[in-house]
């Protein structure tokens, strides 16, 4: 039977914390998950939550992973607790070590998660930050392999903001071999240091492209992604963001130029009309709502791993 592989890093902070090989494994222990074809019980263990941002799916979905590995969690509100007084991230790291087994950081600064990585002696995972979004990608490529059945040939193309979601893409791509392609405005390229380390991982070169031209960045592709325009923290660019990103948005028009079996995944909260029409939102090509079901599967797979 398939078991969980510790995991050469004791923290998930980004990505790269995991080899190409411990990807795949973990997208396999998600899959026997998901198909209840895996059971193990680590009754005892506790989940710290530290959600510095507001969350639904990344909240729930650890939750639930965390109860289904007969787990409990504990969800720290920086609003309850002396987080939000300004205790020194060093001091909060330290105490959780003594109560939990796994600690889930979602902040805007990643240099404060990587603080609470280097304090904590139990595993931290990035539940978000502004810079990458890695428990997303993990959901993300689970879904295009559930489709594709392998990553041989698939074009994943991404158009909107070069986010924190963007950003894990091309990380977790570059491990994968996956072609990928990052359409946005100029000025809102994906990170300059997240690009040249995914280009000193890839075999190919030519397996990634960062464009300024959505029509050209959809031509064949198998996957067709788009996040929101204005994350979280972002709220007074909204107006101004919608006007740079006009012609951004994932519509008949730029799906009909994709491959004629294309898939269209958003990982929420979707604004129709915004990046997204509701008509393709809606469409039989989506697979929102199992992307968004994958990222329970996933955490469950990862936090096996980083329990053993």
């Amino acid at each position: 039977m398939l078991k969980p592989n510790k995991l050469a890093n004791n923290n998930f902070l980004s990505s790269l914390d995991l080899s190409t090989d411990e990807v795949l494994h973990i997208l396999e222990l998600a899959n026997n998950f998901k198909n209840k074809k895996l059971n193990i019980d680590f009754k005892n263990k506790v989940l710290g939550l530290i959600f510095d941002k507001s969350s639904t799916r990344t909240r729930v979905s650890f939750q639930v992973a965390m109860t289904r590995l007969g787990g409990t969690t504990i969800d720290l509100n920086p609003t309850t607790s002396q987080i939000g007084r300004g205790e020194p991230i060093k001091d909060t790291a330290r105490v959780l070590s003594r109560y939990c087994d796994v600690i889930a950081v979602r902040t805007f600064d990643h240099l404060d998660l990587e603080e609470y990585g280097k304090w904590s002696t139990k595993p931290v995972i990035n539940a978000l930050t502004d810079l990458e979004h890695p428990c997303q990608a993990l959901a993300d490529f689970l879904t295009i392999k559930e489709e594709f059945l392998d990553f041989k040939d698939v074009i994943l193309t991404f158009i909107g903001d070069g986010n924190n979601v963007a950003n894990s893409l091309i990380l977790c791509g570059s491990l994968l071999g996956v072609e990928v392609r990052i359409a946005c405005p100029k000025g809102y390229e994906p990170n300059s240091l997240v690009i040249d380390k995914a280009y000193e991982i890839y075999k190919n070169k030519n397996l990634l492209k960062i464009t300024n031209d959505p029509n050209s960045a959809v031509l064949g592709a198998n996957v067709l992604y788009t996040d929101v325009w204005s994350s979280m923290g972002e709220e007074n660019q909204k107006d101004e963001k919608e006007k740079v990103f006009n012609g951004f948005t994932i519509d008949s028009n730029l799906v009909s130029k994709a491959d004629k079996d294309a898939i269209i995944l958003h990982c929420l909260p979707a604004y129709r009309s915004k990046e997204i029409t509701d008509e393709i939102f809606e469409s039989h090509k989506s697979r929102i709502f199992d992307q968004a079901e994958n990222r329970l599967h996933a955490q469950q797979a990862l936090l096996s791993c980083l329990l053993q």
